[in-house]
């Protein structure tokens, strides 16, 4: 599913406009990207957590050269599956409500 399909699939299920479900969309991104940026965690009972990890800095190789390449210190998102989404997705789609 990409973007679109994801702004019509809310559209429709909470019975608003397409171009209601774009901002909704958007200033979700915006919000969690900005609390991430903040050094927060965003976390949504159910659905998951999202969290922003410190990678450190690190030698890395150049696999055509062989020459060191100093790898800059930064952080890497992660997001953990809730309890809810791992049921939802363990569970046969036949046999889902």
């Amino acid at each position: 599913m990409n973007k679109q399909q994801l702004i019509k699939a809310m559209a429709t299920s909470a019975g608003i406009t397409q171009v209601a479900a774009t901002a909704a969309l958007n200033a979700f991104q915006s919000n969690v990207t900005e609390a991430l940026a903040s050094g927060e965690m965003v976390t949504l009972v159910g659905f998951g957590t999202f969290k922003a990890r410190p990678q450190p800095a690190r030698i890395a190789r150049n696999p055509k050269t062989g020459d060191e390449i100093e790898v800059p210190a930064k952080h890497r998102v992660s997001f953990v599956a809730g309890k809810g989404m791992k049921e939802m997705v363990n569970t046969p789609y036949e046999f889902r409500p």
